[in-house]
């Protein structure tokens, strides 16, 4: 996580945008250099109370993954958060999560791409301040359930001939290993309609996963009890559609399909902020 900062008018316009009353979080400044702007978007918020938006991010990516949703959540008044998601395991990320939840106060939408909807249906339960929750392209496993497993329950899935698997020696002498997508196909893999030079950049800046986390079987399922949103890929060759299909109806989900690749959040920012913002305004009043 981080806080953008920058030059000295966006600074006095975040002071000013705090005077006038509007919450904005620990880990998100937003506004603008214009001051009739700002104005207007103060008394929207004032009217209607907006929830901070945590994105957490999948395998094989990190947190820039949401740059696109998050400038245009930004521009309509919410304030966001892209944690850090360790990808080591559902249950160990899911604390990290927590840290995070805890930390920011108010209302709260969760947001889970790919492995990330398993940390999420981990983190959100006994959490009475994430009013939805939000898959992308993502996991909604039921207790006794790994994404590994979910993941074989239909064919489709090319994942496992792109992999990278990397074994290493632990503290403990143990040896693990650490999953990557080969970096000459991941375009084809998970972003097939990024642009190419963009999908270069996510391969070299990929986030391995550790296999293990892969096979961890969930324990909980916040979806049970809270309003989820999914927005299901249809060109996804990492979860194939009709398991992500299986899931949703499982879950009673509001479903979006779309046409698009694993990277959806990055091919299709604009859709993917609308469903968040559809699941906030049905929950947060």
């Amino acid at each position: 996580m981080s806080i953008k900062g920058g030059r000295k008018r966006l600074v006095t316009g975040a002071i000013a945008t705090a005077a006038a009353g509007v919450a904005l979080g620990a880990f998100a400044l937003s506004g603008t250099a214009s001051g009739a702007t700002e104005t207007t978007k103060a008394t929207d918020t004032s009217r209607h109370t907006k929830p901070t938006i945590i994105l957490e991010h999948g395998a094989f990516a990190d947190g820039s993954s949401w740059n696109g949703v998050i400038t245009r959540l930004r521009a309509d008044g919410y304030p966001v958060v892209a944690a850090a998601n360790p990808l080591r395991g559902p249950a160990s990320d899911a604390a990290a999560l927590r840290t995070v939840l805890d930390h920011v106060k108010g209302p709260k939408i969760l947001v889970g791409h790919s492995y990330g909807g398993n940390v999420i249906s981990e983190a959100a339960t006994d959490a009475p301040d994430v009013k939805a929750l939000v898959y992308v392209a993502a996991f909604l496993p039921a207790p006794g359930e790994s994404a590994l497993e979910l993941t074989n329950k239909y064919p489709g899935s090319t994942l496992p001939d792109a992999l990278d698997p990397v074994t290493y020696q632990q503290a403990d002498g143990t040896t693990a290993t650490d999953l990557y997508i080969q970096q000459d196909k991941f375009r084809h893999q998970f972003a097939a309609d990024v642009p190419a030079k963009q999908a270069a950049l996510m391969a070299a800046e990929q986030r391995p996963i550790a296999q293990a986390a892969l096979e961890e079987k969930a324990t909980t399922a916040a979806w049970k009890t809270k309003p989820s949103w999914d927005i299901i890929t249809t060109q996804d060759l990492n979860i194939p559609a009709a398991v992500q299909h299986f899931m949703a109806k499982r879950a009673h989900a509001h479903t979006t399909e779309v046409a698009a690749s694993h990277s959806v959040a990055v091919s299709h920012p604009r859709l993917v902020a609308d469903v968040i913002e559809q699941a906030a305004r049905a929950t947060v009043r």
